[in-house]
């Protein structure tokens, strides 16, 4: 019989199932004739580079990569030379970035500057105030204080003026950053995300659209994006635990599952706060990362449609356990998917023939749905993953273990076996007298960035017992 495993199955302590999602493996929705689906190695951290500290923020501006690593605003070679430009100041916070038709804007140290392409510039009029993020829209910068929405000025980005400050105030909540879409301004505040189209006029030139409003907002600056056309972000409404939506026409859609929630609930709001969201849309996959403090959870918008039900997985850079997944601050530059790293200075780009993290070993992890064989339990004489195999680098013969539990909390010894070397491509992974269950039981499979496969199917050759 084959045995689901894109998702598995435990149960907690207080009599509920949950959700076991993959861990560093990748579920992919294709029909390849052995099973609709696989899971793969997420990809792997090269270092290409050094800078002068740890990447707070990316972008791509006229085809070259910028990015703010500790207090220095530096551009990067396509090689991995790392070239400082300036000095923005540095309060270990995440800076946000957007550029004019000829000037990049950067938001770090709670203050503005602007880049032209060969000079770095600090705004210092007084009546800009202190600046939590910046967009650009209609020739105009804007950014906020958590209270005002302050627009420059249309001929000299540099001014400011204090009779066109706005502000979203259909709600008493706190502004905690600005998007753009479609030309419109999302004023993302705690509890609600109000939307802002440019009427003109002598004063402040966006007026607010009533009928857009969404009655629920961020927790954090960083804890809202653009995704897929819609605003994707991490908070609640009033009065209501946090989960991960998507938001439009007024609307919104939940996208965490009870497991995803429950994981958010287990930190505090201060830390929650602190959480960034990314995109990364690549190969027919849309996905949305999650960067929590001791893990990312990553949201796959295309598969999650083609399978009706939310798709998600967990990245860490940890051996054992979880850890913060060590790649932040993706951009797509010079054909490669660009990252800095949350614990050194490194510069790197994913890779998708290994599954190294700066050449650090992690864990990676999967388990199964629940097996039941209608009470009459089961001899489990042989299992078999289906897997392309031979993929490993240098000349190891990697190990993989397997594991299973009678009631979802204790687990039984590790039963381990070699996967094959380089080159081993017919090598089949088979696990044989595994065992038996009375009524239910949950298999549970293990390795490391070493075994560099991808699992297509699980098959179980089972012998019912007579009770």
């Amino acid at each position: 019989m084959q045995i689901p495993m894109i998702s598995g199955v435990y149960t907690g302590e207080n009599a509920d199932y949950k959700t076991l999602y993959p861990l560093n493996m990748m579920p992919v929705v294709q029909n390849t004739g052995v099973s609709n689906g696989y899971l793969r190695p997420v990809e792997g951290i090269v270092e290409i580079g050094t800078g002068p500290g740890i990447s707070r923020g990316a972008i791509n501006w006229n085809g070259k990569h910028y990015r703010v690593m500790g207090s220095k605003f530096c551009r990067i070679s396509n090689a991995g030379t790392v070239i400082e430009i300036g000095d923005v100041g540095n309060d270990n916070k995440r800076v946000s970035m957007d550029y004019s038709f000829d000037q990049l804007a950067i938001s770090s140290n709670r203050s503005l500057f602007y880049y032209d392409g060969s000079t770095l510039s600090q705004v210092t009029d007084l009546d800009l105030g202190t600046v939590l993020d910046v967009v650009w829209v209609d020739g105009y910068f804007m950014t906020t204080d958590g209270e005002f929405l302050v627009v420059t000025e249309l001929t000299d980005p540099t001014q400011v003026l204090p009779t066109k400050y706005g502000s979203s105030e259909i709600d008493p909540d706190p502004v905690n950053g600005l998007l753009k879409l479609r030309n419109e301004i999302y004023a993302v505040n705690r509890y609600t995300i109000e939307v802002f189209d440019n009427v003109g006029g002598e004063g402040f030139p966006f007026q607010r659209i009533n009928g857009a409003q969404i009655q629920r907002g961020s927790i954090g600056t960083f804890c809202s994006i653009i995704y897929e056309d819609t605003i994707a972000f991490l908070g609640s409404g009033r009065n209501e635990a946090p989960a991960i939506y998507l938001g439009a026409n007024g609307g919104t859609v939940k996208i965490s599952t009870r497991e995803i929630d429950e994981i958010l609930i287990q930190f505090s709001e201060e830390e929650l706060s602190n959480s960034v969201l990314e995109t990364l849309n690549d190969k027919s996959q849309a996905f949305l990362w999650v960067r929590l403090p001791d893990r990312t959870l990553v949201y796959d918008m295309a598969a999650s449609r083609a399978v009706g039900e939310s798709v998600w997985y967990i990245m860490s850079s940890s051996i054992a356990n979880y850890s913060q997944y060590r790649a932040r601050d993706v951009i797509f530059c010079y054909d490669k998917w660009q990252v800095g790293d949350t614990e050194s200075s490194k510069v790197g780009v994913l890779d998708n023939t290994i599954s190294t993290h700066f050449e650090d070993t992690v864990k990676w992890e999967f388990g199964t749905k629940i097996v039941y064989n209608e009470s009459r339990g089961a001899l489990f004489r042989r299992l078999e993953l289906v897997a392309l195999t031979g993929r490993t680098q240098g000349f190891s013969d990697p190990v993989i273990s397997t594991s299973y539990s009678l009631d979802g909390r204790t687990w039984s010894q590790e039963r381990s076996i070699r996967i094959g070397k380089a080159g081993d491509r017919l090598k089949r992974l088979v696990w044989w007298r595994q065992g038996h269950m009375k009524n239910t039981r949950i298999q549970r499979f293990t390795g490391d960035s070493n075994a560099y496969i991808a699992i297509s199917r699980l098959e179980a050759d089972l012998e019912p017992l007579i009770v």
